[in-house]
């Protein structure tokens, strides 16, 4: 299944921002809801609702949703940044919190 269709099968979600920090509570950055990236908006917080918090499981799924772009994201580091944490999180085993503001 492509994103855009993946991305119509999941909740609505509100907000204007999901912030994120390492265990340590440092900015680990944000994903406006906003054009341009409420699609990882949208599945961030999918995943913070089904996990709570970032960590190897739900980025493993949230590579799943993000469906061909995650391919891209591999071939191409720096693109989509929303996916490259995402592939960060299961490279090194370091989850990151989120939360919606």
């Amino acid at each position: 299944m492509k994103f855009a269709d993946t991305l119509q099968t999941l909740p609505e979600a509100s907000g204007e921002k999901i912030v994120l920090t390492d265990a340590a509570g440092a900015d680990a950055g944000a994903i406006a809801n906003a054009p341009g990236s409420a699609g990882s908006f949208r599945v961030y917080a999918y995943l913070l609702k089904q996990y709570g918090t970032l960590d190897a499981e739900a980025a493993a799924e949230g590579l799943a949703l993000f469906a061909e772009h995650t391919e891209d994201a591999s071939r191409n580091p720096g693109k989509h940044p929303n996916i490259d944490r995402l592939i960060g999180i299961l490279a090194t085993g370091q989850p990151l919190n989120a939360r919606i503001e």
